[in-house]
Formats: C-alpha cells, structure tokens, sequence
C-alpha cells in the first residue's frame, strides 16, 4: 500500500494522518446502491424481540415497565443546545439526546444487536431442540430446564468493552459458557463486571483486532461455540436497526415531523461500525433521504473514516498511516471498519468527522451540570456535529438543505454510559471541568 499516493489522492487522510479534526461528506450518498437487507429482515428482528419480551421481563425485571422491550428515551435538551452553540457554533432546530447510554440491561448501544444475536441463537437451539415453538410463552426460557440446555453451548466475543458487556451478561444469564475477549484498552470496571455476571474474561496486551480474532480462532476449534463477530454480523446489524422502527413513536410524541421540509439529521459516534451502521440502515429504510446520518470517530483511531475515504474499508488500517488507535473513547478504539458496515454506508451515510479526546470531557460535564444526564466519554464524540453540518454550506446547498435548517430535528446518540461506575463518572466529571 502507498501511503502518501492515497494522501495526495485523499487530502482528508494527511490530515488525519496528523491527528487533526476533519469533517468530510460523502459525494456517493446523492444515489444509494441496492444492498441485501430492506425491511422484512428489520421486522422479522423486531418480531423475534417482542417473542422475547417475556422473557427478558422475567430473567431482568429492570425491563418490568417497559414489559420486556429493551428501549431507550428520546430527550429534548434545550440548555445543552445553547452550550453547544457557545461551544462549537450556531445551528437551527432543535436537539435530542437519544438515550441508548440508558438502555436496560448492559447500559449502551450494545444491548440492542449484541443481545438480539444472543436471543437469536438461543431461540433456534430450542427450536431444534423441540423444546420451543414461536408460539410458546418465551417466559419458560428462564428456567434451569433450559440452562442446562444452553449449558451444552458456549458463544464467544472479541470486544472493547461495551459489546462484551452485552453479550456476556445475556448469554450467562441464558446459560450459556461465555467468553469475552478485551482488548488492553477496555476498562477494568467492565472485565470486573463481566467476571462477577459468570462470564470468562480473556485479557489482551494488544488492541482490539488482536481480540476478535483470538475470539474467532476459539470459536472455529468449537463446533458447539457460536462466535459474535462484531467486524461482520448480520445478526447484530440487524438487531441494531430496529431502533429505527422505535424511534417512530417517540419523534410522534416530541413533535418532530420528518419529511422533505422538516430534516431529520442523526449523529451517531463509530468504532467498527456495527452498532452505528444498524441504527443508520434502519433508517435510511424508514425515512429515506429526509433523514441524513453523519459517523464520529476520535482522531486517533477514525477506521471507518478511513476505509470510506479510501474505499478500502478493513483493507486498511489506521495504523497504516502512522496512527496510534490510543483514545479515551474505549468502545471507538478500533483500528480497522467492519467491511460489511463500510460497504453498505458507502452510499448511504452522509459523512463522517473526528474529534479530539479533549473535547470529550467538558461536553460530558455540560450536559450533567444542564440536563442531570451523564453518559461515558465516547457517547461525546458525537457532539460537533450540528454545527458542523450547520457550516458546511456547499453540502447544504447540494442537498437542497440550505433555506430547511431552521425547521430541523437533530439526533446525538448518546452510546453508553449508565453502568460505569459512580467514582469513574466523578473522575470524567472533574476532568471536563
């Protein structure tokens, strides 16, 4: 690989090779390609989540009010959208904070794919078991009759932080042998958690990609081992898109209309892209081009910012351009994109941009001190992107965006965050001051 060739070629990448913010928009979003998933698949995840409901409800009863749907709020956060203006410039709308960072369970992103795919498994081993029918009370499920089952089986996954959190804590409480591959920058607090849920903990001197692939080579020497592959689930894309279908309501409730005149503009922060690209999917299907998706990548480790600038997608790494994939952002430390993301977003997001560490941490504290929320560093690196969008009037124009900004929704989609521990949240906390 040539590195400077693809630096003349894609001024954007010396730029990132220098560790500086860059804001790019993808020209390919103007005419989607066709892909091979559209709502059916989207609907037959959410059918099989609402199976699942009662089971979740029982085996977690933090999900009793939500009667086993695993859901997050969307908030309106007016005071924030002040101090952000003050903080990064002027943008028309109105802002919402989409709460994943709250969602029951594992407290992120993460528990929407990471805990469907689980489900998934676990629901055709019984199936072929003859122990369930879909038209069973998915409440039995929690019984040791069919731990001892799940018993039989182990999954495996290769993880930061967040999405083996997700994966451990429903596959040990099903009954599965779980093992969870951390990569040296997932945080003490969660490999502690994971080993207190059951779940085994394999820990890595190495980055993120030495994990998965630790994690796959386990799962290929196991046939009763199911790995979750965060580089190229369907199953966790999937998962992950259902969001989209939810989040229906909830914008109904706020008053938020999506259509050619009303934009709806969601910023979403990115590691390997599974999570990110999911919900991202499940919209671009629902709302098409009204709604327009932007990734956010920390400067040290950008990968699917790199991979779409190039078109290489996990055929480069940021590495290859001399970058360190060290970042405070623990769940975006990742230094090669999901091929499977990169190539569907490739015609279907609307750009990406990167943000400095540094930044994550007074935006943390803002939005605790003015709207009581607190999410973890990484559900941050979202936050420049209204004003961003905002500025970049040459996009705008080209979208027919420019005169519709006033009337626009804009979405940060808050990661994670709810499960870090009190005394690490004050030591975010104190740092943004």
């Amino acid at each position: 690989m040539d590195v400077k060739k693809l630096m003349v070629a894609h001024p954007e990448v010396s730029d990132m090779a220098d560790y500086k913010e860059i804001f790019w928009i993808n020209e390919k979003s103007i005419t989607p390609a066709p892909i091979p998933f559209g709502m059916k698949d989207i609907e037959d995840a959410e059918a099989r989540l609402a199976r699942f409901a009662p089971y979740i409800m029982k085996a977690f009863p933090e999900t009793e009010s939500t009667k086993g749907i695993i859901e997050s709020k969307l908030v309106e956060i007016p005071k924030m959208k002040c101090a952000l203006e003050e903080m990064t410039g002027i943008f028309g709308g109105k802002l919402f904070l989409k709460c994943d960072s709250h969602l029951p369970i594992s407290g992120s992103i993460k528990a929407r794919g990471g805990i469907y795919e689980v489900l998934k498994l676990a629901e055709k081993i019984a199936i072929e078991k003859g122990m369930l029918t879909l038209e069973d009370d998915y409440s039995k499920i929690d019984s040791d009759e069919f731990r001892k089952l799940y018993s039989n089986y182990s999954v495996a996954v290769g993880s930061t932080g967040n999405l083996g959190l997700s994966i451990g804590i429903i596959s040990a409480k099903l009954g599965f042998n779980v093992t969870v591959h951390m990569s040296a920058d997932a945080r003490q607090w969660k490999k502690d958690l994971l080993r207190s849920k059951g779940a085994i903990v394999v820990e890595y001197p190495d980055d993120y990609q030495k994990a998965v692939a630790e994690g796959r080579k386990e799962a290929a020497n196991d046939p009763m081992c199911h790995f979750v592959d965060d580089e190229g689930s369907v199953d966790l894309f999937t998962g992950y898109s259902v969001a989209a279908k939810r989040i229906i309501p909830q914008l109904q409730d706020a008053g938020i209309v999506v259509d050619e005149e009303h934009p709806l503009f969601v910023y979403l922060p990115c590691g390997v892209g599974g999570a990110p690209g999911g919900v991202a999917f499940g919209l671009k299907e629902i709302f098409g081009d009204n709604v327009h998706i932007f990734f956010a990548e920390p400067t040290h480790a950008p990968c699917m910012t790199l991979g779409l600038i190039t078109e290489l997608h996990d055929g480069i790494a940021v590495r290859d351009i001399g970058l360190d994939g060290l970042t405070d952002a623990d769940g975006l430390a990742v230094g090669c994109p999901s091929r499977l993301v990169g190539t569907i977003m490739e015609t279907r997001l609307d750009g990406c941009y990167t943000i400095d560490d540094a930044k994550l941490y007074p935006f943390l504290t803002k939005l605790a001190d003015l709207e009581g929320i607190y999410i973890e560093p990484s559900a941050t690196a979202s936050f420049t992107g209204p004003a961003l969008v905002s500025g970049a009037s040459e996009y705008l124009a080209s979208r027919g965006l420019a005169d519709k900004m006033q009337n626009a929704a804009h979405i940060l989609w808050a990661t994670g965050g709810s499960m870090v521990p009190e005394a690490e949240m004050q030591s975010y906390y104190e740092k943004g001051k």
